[in-house]
């Protein structure tokens, strides 16, 4: 188990645990890119951080003003690193384990974001979340080094770092 630091916000400089194994956290400077092209969209937001390994996205999320925020893992030493964050740091989230193609819910979200392992890719698993997003809202992807198109969605941006890209997508 490693950390890294959050970036911005109310709980900037804070250490987060990560899960370490096969879970790999976005690295701090795409971190930051990220939440700069979506700031302006994160006060009062309520979100969902699928695939949230360590939760750093969700956290940092919250750190920024977002009012609510579901994690979906379903490796169990990730949803323990998780809930130890939420602690530690004194934030709440609803962490939920399980596969995101499980996930289910009767409210639809501000902003979504995924991060999901590049090694087994599978739109099929984003595009179920996309069912959860408000009209309006933002999907943020990070996603290997390829054009991916979502049914329903326009892609607004994509940035490239390195290997991955990250793109936002509105509905």
């Amino acid at each position: 188990m490693g950390t890294i630091r959050i970036t911005s916000g109310i709980l900037k400089g804070r250490s987060l645990h990560t899960p370490g194994g096969k879970t790999h956290p976005m690295g701090e400077r795409e971190r930051l890119a990220l939440f700069n092209m979506i700031n302006e969209h994160l006060p009062g937001a309520e979100i969902i951080d699928a695939f949230s390994g360590s939760g750093a996205l969700g956290v940092e999320a919250l750190s920024r003003g977002a009012k609510r925020v579901v994690f979906i893992e379903k490796d169990p030493q990730a949803v323990r690193t998780i809930r130890q964050n939420l602690a530690e740091l004194k934030i709440d989230g609803e962490v939920l384990m399980g596969n995101v193609l499980d996930f289910q819910d009767t409210k639809l979200y501000d902003l979504i974001i995924a991060d999901p392992p590049y090694d087994k890719f599978e739109i099929k698993s984003v595009e179920h979340l996309t069912q959860f997003l408000k009209p309006g809202g933002l999907l943020v992807l990070s996603h290997p080094d390829k054009d991916v198109l979502i049914a329903g969605l326009k892609l607004l941006k994509t940035k490239k770092y390195a290997a991955a890209r990250i793109s936002i997508y509105s509905k």
